[in-house]
């Protein structure tokens, strides 16, 4: 497997701030990908209103962005494995200027669509090439914080979106201009990976050495699809498959849910997915401490998620008054927050040698199937007069996810102990 630890000699000291500089950048390039899950869904009500689109037919967008991302996030891993991760983080900014600027000229579904599409496409590489940098650039003493902060950018994406889009849409009266927004600021984040680019260069000459001997090892005789056989890859991309559905059920409907089952107005229910976002976030940050002192990731990852499960059971409920079950909310994103970084360290201990690009590819396309799926699946518990189901439904994905962690690390262990003989 990858490990955390590099062996002594095998790469320069690091200063922090090299590392801080790598961590950064590729956590700006993290949240903007993020920020571009959430082009359209802040802006459906205004797409029903001029467009005449149900929930069904807007989530159905969502199914045509993760749809294209996760076929394209599997392949992505094979192309930063061979070209590098730099060159695919920047055609992928540009993937996302076309999107919101496709957006922004959208006169019916069909523009829509075409904005999802290639806002997936500019999503597939992120992933595989943000791992890939910091696995072969950052200290290994800082690793477990390095994806604490790559958590805690996505969920400040997500947060940024709603606010973005709807605030420029209520001060200049226009969803379009709002689009328009984003494509500028995906082209000022690719400005600045391009004006600092030698620190997410992860074929550099004299940061070859700084990759663990275990990242570069390969068996020459192993075929590069060989990793699809361990039962522990397919098990994590079940985990990411599950624990999104749940996540597309609260930044897609929760607010609409709690609007609803409770009265709430949409002004306060609009807010709640960048409440849980941010959140979210702050869970990430003391989840980056929890990874360096927990030997089980497994378990850190179930317990929290089920707590998460939990809370998100009592929200759909309606036994709660309304601000308290928007509390219940945000408290499941601080409970997923916390397992972040134990979840991407459960990643990289079940990556075998030398697959760091592919394994991440192949794992967090189950985040796009996840969403893909997840979207029009809940926006049909909306569309039914079943708003509770979004939340009922996303306990029980969790749940599912909670199943697949408790089940990757004993085969993990038998896989290690398969390479030891």
């Amino acid at each position: 497997m990858s490990s955390v630890l590099a062996a002594p000699g095998d790469r320069p000291a690091a200063s922090l701030r090299q590392d801080a500089r790598t961590i950064g950048l590729v956590g700006l390039a993290h949240g903007t990908s993020h920020a571009f899950h959430l082009l359209l869904p802040p802006l459906f009500p205004a797409f029903s209103r001029e467009f005449g689109l149900g929930y069904a037919e807007l989530g159905l967008l969502m199914t045509i962005f993760f749809t294209v991302s996760g076929l394209g996030q599997a392949l992505a891993g094979f192309v930063v494995d061979r070209v590098g991760a730099r060159p695919a983080l920047l055609a992928a900014l540009g993937c996302f200027v076309a999107a919101a600027l496709a957006a922004a000229a959208a006169d019916g579904y069909a523009g829509l669509a075409l904005a999802a599409l290639l806002a997936g496409l500019g999503n597939a590489p992120f992933h595989p090439a943000d791992f890939t940098i910091l696995n072969r650039r950052v200290s290994p003493a800082r690793i477990g914080h390095a994806y604490s902060v790559h958590g805690i950018t996505g969920n400040l994406g997500w947060a940024a979106a709603p606010l973005f889009l709807l605030g420029v849409s209520e001060f200049t009266g226009s969803w379009r201009l709002a689009c328009a927004g984003m494509a500028l600021v995906a082209a000022a984040v690719m400005l600045v990976l391009l004006a600092r680019r030698e620190a997410i260069d992860d074929r550099a000459p004299q940061w070859r050495p700084g990759t663990t001997v275990e990242e570069d090892a390969r068996p020459g005789d192993e075929h590069p699809m060989a990793f699809l056989k361990l039962p522990e890859i397919w098990l994590c991309f079940s985990f990411f498959l599950f624990s999104t559905a749940a996540l597309a059920a609260v930044q897609s409907f929760a607010g609409p849910a709690l609007t609803l089952i409770y009265g709430l107005p949409a002004s306060v229910t609009g807010l709640v997915v960048t409440v849980y976002m941010l959140v979210g976030s702050a869970g990430m940050l003391a989840g980056g401490f929890v990874a360096g002192r927990v030997g089980n990731a497994e378990q850190a990852v179930s317990l929290m998620f089920g707590l998460s499960a939990g809370l998100l059971m009592l929200a759909g409920s309606g036994w709660l008054p309304g601000m308290a079950a928007l509390a219940c909310v945000a408290l499941a994103g601080a409970g997923n927050g916390l397992a972040g970084p134990s979840r991407d360290l459960m990643i990289k201990r079940a990556t075998p040698p030398g697959a760091t690009g592919r394994v991440y590819g192949t794992v967090y396309c189950g985040l796009d199937v996840g969403f893909a799926l997840g979207a029009p699946a809940f926006g049909w518990f909306m569309d039914h007069g079943q708003p509770a189901g979004v939340f009922y439904g996303a306990a029980a994905v969790l749940l599912l996810a909670v199943l697949a962690a408790v089940l990757i690390g004993p085969q993990v262990q038998r896989s290690l102990a398969s390479r030891a003989r």
